[in-house]
Parts: structure tokens; sequence; C-alpha cells
């Protein structure tokens, strides 16, 4: 029984804390196309390009373009 109530407190607070604008982003970091003090990141799903100062990837999706379905 705590085992149950221990997978539902842990779906629940994998919802609260997911950022639900980046959930279909999947960005993929290329360090050969670095700028000075910045990196690149590109997004597998819709292609977007994207460089940032922190070396961390965007934390919003930078397009408005719905990702292809296959």
């Amino acid at each position: 029984m705590i085992i149950v109530v221990g997978l539902i407190i842990a779906f629940v607070v994998m919802l609260l804390l997911s950022n639900r604008k980046t959930r279909q982003c999947k960005w993929r970091a290329d360090r050969s196309r670095d700028r000075e003090g910045q990196s690149y990141h590109r997004c597998v799903v819709c292609g977007e390009i994207c460089f940032t100062n922190d070396g961390k990837p965007p934390k919003i999706c930078r397009t408005e373009v719905p990702p292809p379905s296959l």
C-alpha cells in the first residue's frame, strides 16, 4: 500500500515540476559551432537554432511551429 502511495506522490510531483513550454523540444549542444562566450544549441524536433550565454539549453521553445508529424 505504501508503495502505491509513493508512486502516486512521485507522479504528481513530476507533473508539477515539468516545464510544458519545452516538453516537445529536444535541445542538443554542438560545441564545434560555439561562438566566443556563447553556446550553440539546436532543437532536433523543430529545427530551431539558438545561442545561449550560460551554456545551458533554452528554457522555452523559440518557435511557434508545431513539431512535424511522422
